[in-house]
């Protein structure tokens, strides 16, 4: 029982290691076991799966999930400011995603509400486009 405490340490260790390393784009869990398997690290995808839905319900991952909800890729936000409070924009080159905590979503929430009705949930909302950083490779 003592090993097995110790194995799930030392590999939730290393998977949060590899989520705050990689904070600025999102990874999947193909990623993530990729990166335990080159560290000698033994790990099934349930055990991961299981520990980034626990990250997720303490809000320090969000879950990303395509259209159909059959793929999903996660992203270490730590303490950041709520993702239900903003919106982001994520790199289609390179995966880097962005949390856009600027002043003016306040102003697009109220043109949105008071001109057309709409009351904006931002959680899980995503704007995809080219970074300055792959824009200025080609």
């Amino acid at each position: 029982m003592t090993e097995n405490r110790s194995y799930n340490t030392k590999s939730r260790k290393y998977i949060l290691e590899f989520l705050k390393n990689n904070g600025n784009k999102t990874v999947s869990v193909s990623d993530i076991t990729e990166y335990l398997e080159s560290m000698d690290i033994s790990v099934n995808f349930t055990t991961v799966y299981r520990f980034l839905n626990k990250l997720a319900a303490e809000h320090k991952v969000i879950k990303i999930t395509d259209e159909s909800g059959a793929r999903a890729v996660y992203q270490f936000v730590g303490h950041k400011n709520s993702c239900s409070e903003h919106i982001h924009i994520k790199c289609t080159h390179c995966g880097r995603l962005e949390h856009i905590e600027c002043d003016f979503m306040e102003h697009i929430r109220t043109h949105l509400f008071n001109d057309h009705g709409f009351d904006l949930k931002c959680e899980g909302s995503i704007l995809y486009g080219i970074c300055s950083a792959c824009k200025n490779k080609k």
